[in-house]
């Protein structure tokens, strides 16, 4: 028989928050709106609390449990993962993280040439005795152009590149989280820039986007401020940080801006 050193008592009398898995990649399946699945490859981490009498887990149970649910990785199949954790690993909490790159087919606005964008999305839920916490997070580029510049230049604006990253925790329906779709957030978060990023641009699509920018000047502020005016209208959100990045072009440094709500 091959002893079961994990299982050993522990004499020190600390429970551990959490011990698990992680910078796993592993290749997921994600709901899709336009196509219901996506196929795509994620960073996962799995863990679960451990009490303080128990000298250790049983590492290789958290990759059984992810290998049975291989098909799909979603807010649909996220309790029971979680749930099997628990149970696999005698816990009272379990824990899962994974960030992945989601992508999305996008036309260019004047002359229709496709290409795919990536956007980088992360899941981060966890199941405390019955109650279960999910928040989805999506970064999304745009294009920024600064309204002071506008104003107070003679011609032409100073713009750039910003980086608009939402986190929302869904409202729990039957006990579990309400579908709110990556491609949901990433239109919002578009909305609320100068412009979107495209894949692929011809010349008449860098004209159209240029002056859709010039037209739609924003700041770091506004961009956040839109995000959440949104979101707090949105009955399927319970909770959400929004943060904005521009990453300026004409100075030597960065800015920012960021906004939770409820403020916790």
């Amino acid at each position: 028989m091959i002893v079961d050193v994990q299982s050993r008592p522990d004499v020190r009398g600390i429970a551990l928050d959490q011990v698990g898995v992680t910078d796993l990649r592993y290749p997921v399946t994600v709901l899709d709106r336009e196509h219901e699945k996506q196929q795509t490859i994620a960073q996962i981490s799995l863990s679960v609390n451990l009490p303080r009498e128990f000298k250790g887990t049983h590492m290789s149970r958290f990759i059984e449990v992810l290998n049975e649910h291989r098909g799909e990785l979603t807010a649909r199949t996220v309790k029971t993962i979680l749930e099997q954790l628990k149970h696999k690993l005698n816990a009272e909490c379990s824990h899962l993280e994974m960030r992945f790159p989601y992508f999305l087919e996008r036309r260019a606005p004047q002359s229709g040439a496709c290409g795919f964008m990536d956007y980088e999305c992360s899941f981060v839920a966890e199941l405390n005795g019955g109650m279960l916490d999910f928040v989805l997070g999506v970064q999304v580029p745009v294009t920024t152009l600064c309204p002071c510049s506008k104003e107070i230049s003679d011609y032409g604006a100073h713009n750039q590149r910003g980086m608009i990253t939402v986190e929302v925790r869904s409202v729990l329906v039957n006990g579990h989280p309400s579908v709110v779709w990556i491609e949901e957030l990433v239109e919002l978060a578009e909305r609320c820039g100068s412009a979107p990023l495209y894949p692929l641009l011809k010349r008449e699509d860098e004209r159209y986007v240029t002056m859709q920018a010039y037209e739609n000047p924003v700041f770091v502020e506004d961009m956040v401020r839109n995000v959440a005016a949104e979101l707090q209208r949105d009955q399927r959100v319970s909770w959400f940080r929004v943060h904005a990045r521009n990453y300026e072009s004409i100075h030597n440094h960065n800015v920012f801006a960021t906004c939770e709500w409820p403020n916790q």
